[in-house]
């Protein structure tokens, strides 16, 4: 199998230099000591924090992402970073692009059910469910809402501002292979480029996963999701929410404005049949169809900018490391993405990866050596695989039509409310500002 990795015209040679190493100057053009297939969000992330540790890396991609035009409505691939994925970014030097770009911020959170049971329940509160602010944990924000585009190009301009990254592209990658000190990817028409670690961060359908004979678990939604870019009218909102629904959450994911207009993502899990047919209806007809079935909250809908559908699967791979190559990210896991955590996973990969890999701010004189990667997969394993658990129960718990169920779930969110210190620990733990408490995921 060759994979093609072609990114412009702008890199006719084929191979960039991004800046000089500042150590291992004496490596053939060909070796380096860590390689990183996939320079996608994660790709690029990883790139940037083990160069700022003194790596000569080399890094593979498709493509370049594309560059910004400032009047351009927004992409429909959007994500939720948290306050921990902000300050990596600051840390490897990507945040001020993004900023210069463009974000929305947010800084409150909400969380309720479509109907509440029929009941004599007293009436909890001014609003259904829980609502989280960012005054709970005196924190100006939760996090920003960011085209996964404009967080890619951000990388990639902090990785030219970086020593000792090397990209190489077009490459066509046909081969991985492993001796005890050294991973092999043998490429079309260029020399084989040499490495002592090998990293997969090129998504759910890894071929570095595959090469390195690495198996995963597999399963299927019944749900699907539709996301919708959306122009409103009224005032930029400052507020990401669900609703849940027998057929799964109905979202809104306040965007950037453009030009004075505003703009949000709406995500919406239904089954197959029904995201078919929403898929096929007219912009006028959808819009309809959203009115009738998102909540009065919904700011007005006066425009249908994209849309598009996402299978929704569970993937985790059974080990994260073989031989002299490790996983990070989508290679490594994909999640159910209503509690937007998916990149943000990836990014805790990155952090844990680079700070196992090096020492004082100093790089390992092996970074591929097997107790290094098992102490990666040690750590990120049955962090990133709870997680999966928790959104699992969450989904399954919520995308029902169960009464006592209903009662559970109007109980808990409306208790859950009422509870400051226990919305503070949520928040902390979501943010990242803290870690959960190992025992959670023993």
């Amino acid at each position: 199998m060759v994979l093609l990795y072609d990114w412009s015209d702008k890199h006719k040679e084929g191979v960039t230099l991004m800046n000089s190493p500042v150590h291992a100057s004496d490596l053939p053009d060909n070796q380096f000591d860590i390689g990183i297939v996939g320079a996608g969000m994660v790709g690029s992330a990883l790139a940037c924090g083990l160069a700022r540790a003194n790596y000569r890396v080399v890094v593979f991609d498709r493509q370049r992402p594309p560059p910004f035009d400032p009047q351009s409505q927004p992409g429909i691939r959007v994500s939720a970073l948290s306050l921990a994925s902000q300050k990596m970014l600051a840390d490897y030097g990507a945040w001020q692009y993004i900023e210069a770009m463009r974000r929305c911020p947010y800084r409150r959170l909400a969380v309720w059910e479509k109907s509440a049971p029929r009941l004599p329940l007293p009436k909890l509160g001014g609003h259904r469910g829980t609502l989280f602010n960012c005054k709970d944990i005196h924190t100006p924000e939760l996090g920003s809402i960011v085209e996964n585009n404009l967080t890619h190009l951000a990388l990639h301009k902090a990785m030219e501002s970086l020593p000792g990254i090397t990209s190489m592209c077009p490459a066509n990658l046909e081969d991985l292979n492993f001796s005890p000190d050294t991973a092999t990817l043998t490429l079309t028409q260029h020399p084989p480029v040499t490495m002592k670690l090998v990293i997969g961060a090129d998504g759910a359908l890894s071929q570095v996963r595959k090469w390195a004979n690495i198996d995963f678990s597999s399963d299927q939604y019944e749900q699907q999701a539709m996301v919708i870019t959306v122009e409103y009218a009224g005032k930029q909102q400052d507020i990401t929410w669900q609703e849940f629904t027998p057929t799964g959450p109905l979202a809104f994911l306040p965007l950037p404005d453009v030009a004075g207009k505003h703009y949000a993502s709406l995500v919406w899990y239904n089954t197959a049949d029904n995201i078919d047919r929403l898929m096929k209806l007219g912009e006028s007809q959808l819009i309809g169809q959203i009115w009738q079935h998102y909540p009065d909250c919904l700011p007005a809908v006066t425009g249908i900018v994209d849309r598009g559908r996402f299978p929704l699967i569970k993937r985790h791979a059974q080990t994260y490391f073989s031989k002299r190559a490790v996983l990070v990210g989508d290679a490594a896991h994909t999640i159910n993405p209503l509690a937007g955590q998916g990149v943000n996973l990836g990014f805790q990969d990155v952090m844990a990866l680079v700070a196992i890999l090096s020492r004082d701010g100093k790089p390992l004189a092996d970074p591929g050596e097997a107790v290094h990667l098992r102490r990666y997969e040690s750590e990120r394993r049955p962090l990133n695989g709870q997680m999966m658990l928790a959104m699992d129960l969450f989904y399954h718990a919520f995308s029902n039509n169960h009464t006592p169920l209903k009662l559970l779930r109007y109980l808990g969110l409306n208790l859950a409310d009422k509870l400051p210190f226990a919305k503070q620990q949520v928040l902390q733990y979501a943010t990242g500002i803290k870690s959960p408490p190992r025992w959670l995921f023993r």
